[in-house]
């Protein structure tokens, strides 16, 4: 089948770095690229921009709650119209970096808590989805299979990625284990293409605990953030070639 490999890149900011952006560049088809608010500024946003134009990779805008110390990673409540404004202004801010390169941004895609709470809370993901749309309704939501995110996408009438995680056990109804917890995050490359290559052969999400949650999805998530993050993407590539997959970027597969 068909399978995008993303990642979160360009989450460093000013004297701070994060993750090997060149390194993953050159073997997935999608970034998330950060746009200032959880982590990037104006310089890391161009040259994340730069590279993805260099290497063939589509990108798409990582909006997050204003949140730079907590990494995003940090629930925040805010009400329908401020949340749709920070999702839209981030946007807007890689649309201008991606424009002035002579490239488009494609998809969106929320990061750590903001993407948390939509895939629960119905109201949240349909702020957000709105704000997606508002700002052009042909962007790609790449959102967590199974979320109320991506149910309030394709109420919206946008196109909607489904998403699983790499490199992150899941909770027995769907959602993902809370990072506080042990085994949260896979701590080997080979733990995480085994993850997913079991969700690819069960025909969904696959808990912790091993239940079965039956659905279809696009894309598969390494955060660039993690220690092992480039040598688990290259170990993803090669293990889902080497099963017979074939790996595409987002427009290519919902464009």
């Amino acid at each position: 089948m068909d399978i995008n490999l993303n990642a979160d890149l360009g989450e460093s900011f000013g004297a701070y770095r994060m993750g090997d952006d060149a390194a993953m560049m050159a073997i997935i088809g999608s970034a998330n690229v950060a746009c200032g608010f959880h982590g990037g500024d104006p310089t890391v946003m161009a040259e994340t921009v730069r590279l993805a134009r260099e290497a063939g990779v589509s990108i798409g805008a990582h909006p997050s709650f204003p949140d730079l110390q907590g990494f995003g990673r940090r629930a925040m409540h805010l009400d329908s119209d401020e949340l749709a404004a920070i999702v839209v202004y981030q946007i807007g801010a890689l649309m201008g970096m991606a424009q002035s390169q002579g490239i488009r941004v494609s998809h969106v895609k929320p990061h750590g808590a903001m993407n948390n709470m939509a895939c629960e809370n119905a109201a949240i993901a349909t702020t957000i989805a709105n704000a997606v749309r508002a700002v052009d309704p042909g962007l790609i939501l790449l959102a967590p299979a199974l979320s109320q995110l991506a149910q309030a996408g394709r109420a919206a009438g946008l196109k909607v990625a489904d998403e699983v995680f790499a490199d992150r056990a899941y909770s027995d109804d769907g959602n993902l284990m809370p990072r506080s917890r042990p085994g949260a995050v896979l701590a080997t490359s080979e733990a995480c293409l085994a993850h997913v290559l079991r969700m690819l052969d069960r025909g969904g999400i696959v808990s912790a605990g091993g239940r079965l949650l039956p659905t279809t999805f696009h894309s598969v998530c390494v955060h660039g953030d993690n220690a092992h993050a480039v040598a688990t993407a290259a170990k993803l590539r090669d293990g889902l070639l080497a099963a017979g997959h074939r790996l595409r970027s987002l427009p290519e597969m919902l464009g």
